[in-house]
């Protein structure tokens, strides 16, 4: 694990990288402590069926994780975390056991992947890395491909503990804007800097005091796979984060933050917290601060 000057040794964490690729999974595919999900999420304005795409095509023995439905429905704000009790029964029902390892992907490349990988984190479930690249990886790799109705499995224990350490409300960011962050912003620029229009409507346009502009697509290259430790850095360095401190990330409804999360991990800083509400809980507000410009 590659570590960075400054980096506190509380910071650390003995894990190992959070990706893995093909050929790791391949090897290890039959094993009976790991479970592949596909996390695979589409934006409202996509009219692509995640789930449908699941059925259809898949890596073998994957579970399929909604985001949308395994989430916190007494809020109108997208996809929130559900309460721990709430997710442990999802995951008992989906097969996901204490103990197993799980790796995550989507049919991105690495989209909607690392929301669920920050999930599990959230829940108190630290075995679990992400997939380099994906489905078009793997597929791309010539391993099989199951297709056909997927594997029923049968209900396993799951312990969920809230890592509140690894999660921001909204109570939490009007504190952190009002002392300076840190906090790093995974949205586009245009939208970062308030010249493009949200896409979720009645939104104020702009960022919060003190984000810095981090692009969630920067952080991932033509492949859909995460860039190298040498090239996060490098576009850390010149976004001006201080990565000697623990950092915030959003977005706009706390799916491309946890990319930044991702990324952070690959740096040796697991300790990134996601604001699950971002920016389409911040921008409805009548009275949270927005900044606009670079």
């Amino acid at each position: 694990m590659r570590s960075l000057p400054g980096l506190s040794v509380r910071a650390m964490t003995a894990l190992p990288d959070p990706i893995v690729s093909p050929a790791w999974l391949a090897e290890r595919l039959e094993a009976p402590d790991i479970r592949v999900i596909d996390a695979t999420w589409f934006m409202p304005s996509d009219p692509r069926d995640a789930k449908a795409l699941y059925a259809e095509r898949r890596i073998p023995g994957a579970i399929y994780f909604d985001i949308d439905a395994i989430a916190d429905k007494s809020t109108d704000l997208p996809h929130m975390l559900p309460s721990p009790e709430q997710f442990a029964s999802r995951m008992r029902k989906l097969g996901i056991g204490d103990g197993m390892r799980l790796v995550i992907y989507d049919n991105a490349g690495l989209f909607s992947a690392a929301r669920v990988w920050w999930s599990f984190r959230a829940m108190g479930h630290e075995d679990v890395v992400v997939l380099d690249g994906g489905f078009p990886a793997w597929e791309a790799a010539g391993y099989e491909i199951e297709t056909g109705p997927p594997q029923a499995r049968g209900e396993r224990h799951f312990t969920a503990r809230r890592r509140a350490d690894l999660i921001r409300d909204l109570g939490d960011m009007r504190r952190l804007t009002a002392s300076g962050g840190p906090i790093l912003d995974a949205r586009p620029a245009p939208r970062f800097s308030g010249e493009a229009a949200e896409p979720r409507a009645g939104l104020r346009s702009g960022h919060m005091p003190g984000a810095l502009s981090t692009p969630s697509s920067a952080l991932v290259n033509e492949n859909g796979q995460l860039r190298s430790a040498a090239e996060l850095a490098a576009i850390f360095a010149a976004a001006g984060a201080d990565l000697t401190r623990a950092q915030s990330c959003t977005c706009g409804s706390g799916v491309t933050a946890a990319i930044i999360a991702l990324a952070l991990a690959r740096l040796g800083r697991w300790d990134a917290a996601v604001y699950d509400g971002s920016w389409a809980e911040w921008g409805a507000q009548a009275d949270t601060p927005v900044a606009t410009g670079a």
